[in-house]
């Protein structure tokens, strides 16, 4: 056994032999104005909560905490933004005296301690400056990814009933300027729930008319807090009062409003930073998420500020802003010693610069590591990554409910061996099993349920947003005793954990369970395939039968009859006949989530001629008349 191995499997029988004195030693890493009572009460909440009694506050932590000692002139935040080609570093002091002013902004708007306020922001500083504020005065805050459709932003209000809402004019994307405030105003009169007031960051790209009486311009309020002097001290908040509300966006119903507390958030996120990312205090740390999804909340604005590191707010793409240079750019100047994004930015990149030449272009000596999560990460990118950036590339795995990692690589405990396809092995604080339908656990490299055992770790989900029940039937209900992960893998006799698909991708065919995960694994070492997708579609005799999506690189000249039928080659010598994999397309572009997620299961609602809504997260709608074509010359029932 490595000196590494060892590192990390004595700290996780470290927790697993006491995991509340694990807990009560990590949580030595944040201040607390009061000491939690106990470190965890299993009879308090759904399945009990962490710190209860213990007073915090988030915002004290990521901010004043290191201007008291001794990193006020740090960089705290770097903007930047090749789409307007403007740049802004604020230093510790700097971040904590917007977000002071900011807080008195709100709490003069009559916002207080327990009110809710929307964030509808793009990727600029205001954004993370809404969250820290709220997260001071003792709001809580949910942000809602800007540019989201007016429906969908109406439904988050009608769940979240906030006081406030804060916006900005526009958000800008390569080639267009997306005005907000008509989406703004549509989705406040759509929804029952009005709130009593917005504020509008204007931005000069494309200013908005404000409506009098509810509409407050965010930077004359801001000018006026500090021409008078005003701030705001950090709220006491209880350790499992709730910080945020995130909606993870379903396709059907109400989206679930994932709560997260301000105790075992702060405790787990920091924890984090030195174990699994090995960053410490004054490393750059550079999360190239989005503030709406989770990995932005987590790790662009928490996780980095909590640890002293400087975080990277980026708004712009891994490509077209402007080439496949964009990360390598941003890597060099400002010296970032770890990059964190999904898998689909480095394909998107591979599609581009498939030689790696724009990588040569820069100086990139500051760079430890790539983490890569979001999806699965597949070998033939993992490969690639690993050879032009010459780093070690993890990939790690968690969800929106748990906020950070379930499995990964813990570099800073000492890396461990890289298994490709897999996200290594499951971090302190998660007893992950794999377990039958009917609930009973299943041999080493034998596809099954994953699950967590209970209770989750700190910093993950305490219940849904007012909806206890809910929370229960989603997660909890299925495998007593364990949270449902929707995940369906393996794990091998080292323990290395294996994600193959949502347990909506496990296909039967013809009674044989099969992962549509291993098949685009398949896919994804062809020469040809920059990405591919696989779903079940329905088939008379056989249950289901598996079809095949793959995009291949610039450049391949290949017909694409014989294409298609190398990639059915493929699959039957790699996987075998029980596959039965007959049917590929080759297609311009999958459908994906703005965060890059692609949008398999409406790609089978289409192929089965259901019914499907809109996904609320599409990036271009365009894409499913595509695929509905691609399919059609196949013959299924698009």
């Amino acid at each position: 056994m490595s000196a590494s191995s060892q590192n990390y499997h004595q700290t996780y029988q470290s927790w697993q032999e006491d995991p509340l004195a694990f807990w009560a030693h990590a949580a030595q890493g944040v201040d607390w104005m009061s000491p939690f009572e106990r470190v965890f009460d299993p009879s308090a909440g759904v399945y009990g909560r962490w710190f209860p009694g213990g007073v915090c506050n988030t915002a004290y932590n990521c901010l004043d905490r290191h201007v008291e000692r001794g990193r006020k002139g740090q960089a705290a935040l770097i903007y930047d933004s090749p789409i307007t080609g403007s740049k802004k570093v604020y230093s510790f002091e700097d971040l904590r005296d917007e977000v002071s002013a900011f807080g008195a902004v709100l709490k003069n708007l009559g916002v207080g301690k327990g009110d809710r306020v929307v964030v509808y922001m793009p990727m600029i500083p205001e954004a993370a400056i809404a969250m820290l504020a709220c997260a001071r005065i003792g709001a809580i805050h949910s942000v809602v990814f800007g540019g989201f459709a007016a429906s969908e932003l109406a439904t988050r209000i009608d769940d979240a009933r906030p006081k406030a809402i804060i916006s900005a004019s526009c958000g800008i994307e390569p080639n267009r300027v997306i005005a907000y405030k008509p989406l703004l105003d549509e989705a406040i009169d759509l929804s029952t729930h009005k709130p009593e007031l917005t504020v509008i960051k204007q931005r000069e790209q494309k200013p908005c008319d404000l409506i009098d009486g509810r509409d407050h311009d965010y930077d004359a309020l801001l000018a006026d807090a500090n021409a008078r002097g005003i701030d705001s001290d950090p709220e006491p908040m209880d350790a499992t009062d709730p910080l945020y509300i995130l909606y993870t966006s379903g396709t059907t119903g109400i989206p679930k409003g994932v709560v997260r507390d301000h105790g075992g958030h702060m405790v787990a996120l920091n924890w984090t930073m030195s174990a699994i990312y090995d960053m410490q205090p004054g490393d750059v740390f550079w999360a190239a998420s989005d503030v709406g999804w989770v990995v932005g909340h987590s790790y662009i604005v928490y996780a980095p500020l909590l640890a002293g590191c400087t975080t990277i707010l980026y708004e712009g793409k891994p490509v077209g802003t402007p080439d496949p240079g964009a990360f390598w750019r941003v890597i060099e100047e400002h010296k970032v010693s770890s990059l964190f994004t999904a898998p689909t930015a480095f394909r998107a990149i591979k599609k581009e610069d498939p030689d790696g030449a724009f990588i040569e272009k820069y100086d990139l000596h500051t760079l430890k590591t790539l983490f890569l999560a979001g999806e699965r990460a597949d070998p033939d990118t993992i490969e690639w990554a690993q050879e032009k950036l010459r780093v070690p590339v993890i990939d790690h795995w968690w969800q929106t409910e748990t906020g950070w990692a379930i499995a990964g690589n813990p570099v800073g405990l000492g890396k461990l061996p890289v298994r490709l396809g897999s996200p290594t092995v499951a971090m302190p604080g998660y007893d992950v099993q794999v377990i039958d339908d009917a609930g009973h656990p299943v041999p080493a490299d034998t596809l099954g349920n994953i699950v967590v055992k209970l209770p989750l770790p700190p910093g993950c989900l305490p219940t849904l947003w007012n909806n206890d029940e809910r929370f229960k039937a989603s997660y909890l209900e299925e495998f007593p005793g364990y949270y449902k992960t929707a995940d369906a893998g393996m794990i091998d006799g080292d323990g290395y954990l294996f994600i193959m698909a949502r347990t909506d991708d496990i296909i039967n065919v013809a009674g044989h369970r099969l992962s549509t995960g291993g098949m685009e694994e398949v896919l994804s070492g062809h020469p040809a395939v920059a990405e591919a997708a696989v779903i079940g579609v329905s088939d008379a005799l056989k249950g289901q039968l598996p079809a095949g999506f793959v995009v291949t690189k610039d450049g391949v000249d290949l017909p694409m009859e014989q294409l298609e039928k190398e990639m059915v080659a493929l699959v039957r010598e790699k996987i075998g006949p029980v596959a039965a994999f007959k049917t590929v397309m080759v297609v311009d572009r999958l459908p994906k989530t703005r965060s890059g997620k692609i949008l398999r299961g409406t790609m089978r609602q289409i192929a089965d001629g259901e019914p499907y809504k809109m996904p609320a997260t599409i990036d271009d709608p365009a894409i499913l008349d595509e695929i509905s074509g691609a399919l059609k010359t196949k013959g299924y029932a698009a």
